[in-house]
């Protein structure tokens, strides 16, 4: 596999960087396909080459919305490092997606075994994966849920 200087890869130090993709294999997905659905087991992660991935929570009386697009150079999926190991959203290709694709409990093998692989891969996706997401997926819940264009709603005040 060819070592990718940008995104997800960027932020690991060469030689963590070298090793984890040589636990990876190459994949791809047509547009339209269903990765994985939010609450299913969370066996394993991509990192995304090529294409484009819609991030979804679904919500009981409306269906899914969508709080994030993931791109090149991306990480999708962090629900692999973290028990109970069950994925928070979905996710569905928008694009056709080229992507490394990563056995979860491989790499976690790999990081128990070495704390200092361990603490540069968990350190990366709790950066990358995780910090970023959870403030996309806030800003869009903002965007979803918040006062409407103009108007304020008071503290407490439910959506309509």
């Amino acid at each position: 596999m060819t070592t990718h200087r940008a995104g997800f890869f960027a932020e690991l130090p060469g030689a963590h960087r070298d090793r984890l993709l040589a636990l990876g294999r190459e994949v791809s997905f047509p547009a339209g396909t269903r990765i994985f659905d939010e609450g299913d087991a969370a066996d394993r992660f991509w990192a995304i080459r090529s294409g484009t991935v819609a991030l979804d929570v679904y919500e009981p009386g409306r269906g899914t919305a969508v709080v994030e697009t993931l791109g090149p150079g991306e990480l999708l999926g962090w629900s692999w490092l973290f028990e109970p190991y069950r994925w928070h959203l979905g996710a569905q290709t928008r694009a056709p997606v080229t992507a490394y694709e990563f056995d979860a409990e491989q790499v976690r093998g790999e990081i128990d075994a070495d704390p200092g692989f361990g603490l540069a891969v968990t350190r990366c996706v709790a950066a990358v994966a995780i910090g970023r997401r959870l403030r996309a997926c806030r800003t869009r819940l903002l965007d979803l849920y918040g006062p409407p264009p103009g108007g304020t709603r008071q503290a407490g005040e439910a959506a309509p």
